[in-house]
């Protein structure tokens, strides 16, 4: 049995920066927030698919509460660069310090669990790597054309870092190998990055969005935000209308949920019926799709809706 003891030492050695800071209030999630533990054949072949190539998951290093749904039916978010961040963003459960060196044959691993787990749709993340000189741009680069050589059916999303004070040929080179969704987050509203993102600039990450329909108008772009935070429902709505005006496409919006008692406090927990509202305000400003629920996460079943967007596009 795993202690609350456990729990607190294990935060301090994956978060050192945190070890320092008061606990913070765990509020007790509502019936809508429960998930089933993760014990399916599905996800047991998934997990071996993944560990014996030793790679690493979105899913499992960020504690995602969708990790035995989407498994299940072999559907995993890949993390490339390593497991170790160079940023210290109080809502993230990745692990922070100084990352190791850059595995040169991570591109080809994901390629081949690409096509041994059947994926239709593969979305590929990364921890941020302040320390090298292109962010990883040039990994990405990589990773996206080993699964697009691989796997040529595969439509190939990425939830990228912000490459902060990395160059515009860092950027262009991830943007010009043409993934099919070029994904990065803004987490949060603008009044809540000193606390909740203090490593990253809201208006970087929307411009950096803004250069991607600039540079390929015709790859899709996205973006994701947490709620629950302490941000306004005005708020939202703001960064919504921001979003539209860097010509996003898709949009997610999700429950935030506090890793440990050293990270961020959950200020409340958000209705499915707000999530609803957020949707129908969402669709209202233009976004092609939306995913607005307690449990959505940016990459949860992203695979089905950026099928039924293709689809209804060729019917159209």
């Amino acid at each position: 049995m795993v202690t609350l003891i456990d729990k607190s030492l294990r935060a301090q050695l994956r978060h050192p920066e945190k070890a320092h800071k008061p606990d913070t209030e765990v509020l007790r999630k509502p019936g809508w927030i429960r998930v089933k533990a993760p014990v399916s054949k599905g996800f047991a072949q998934t997990r071996k698919i993944v560990h014996d190539r030793g790679l690493v998951t979105v899913c499992e290093e960020a504690a995602c509460p969708n990790i035995g749904e989407c498994w299940e039916r072999s559907h995993a978010t890949f993390m490339i660069l390593g497991d170790t961040c160079t940023r210290a963003c109080a809502f993230c459960n990745v692990k922070t310090g100084l990352p190791g060196a850059v595995d040169a044959e991570e591109p080809a691993k994901i390629a081949e669990a690409v096509v041994e787990m059947g994926l239709r749709h593969v979305v590929i993340t990364s921890v941020d790597r302040d320390d090298l000189d292109d962010g990883g741009a040039q990994h990405f680069v990589d990773v996206i054309e080993a699964v697009s050589e691989a796997s040529p059916g595969t439509t190939i999303e990425i939830l990228a870092p912000d490459f902060l004070r990395k160059s515009d040929t860092a950027v262009n080179a991830v943007i010009d190998a043409a993934p099919d969704v070029f994904n990065h987050n803004l987490e949060t509203v603008p009044r809540l990055y000193l606390k909740i993102r203090p490593g990253a600039r809201y208006f970087h990450s929307l411009r950096l969005l803004e250069k991607v329909k600039e540079r390929d108008p015709k790859q899709f772009t996205k973006s994701g935000l947490m709620v629950g935070l302490g941000e306004t429902k005005e708020e939202v709505m703001q960064v919504m209308d921001d979003m539209r005006s860097a010509d996003i496409d898709f949009l997610t919006i999700g429950q935030y949920l506090q890793p440990t008692r050293k990270h961020a406090a959950v200020d409340r927990f958000v209705t499915p019926e707000e999530f609803k509202a957020y949707e129908t305000i969402a669709r209202a400003k233009g976004f092609l799709l939306v995913s607005a629920t307690p449990l959505t996460r940016s990459s949860y079943h992203a695979d089905e809706s950026f099928a039924r967007l293709q689809l209804a596009r060729q019917d159209g």
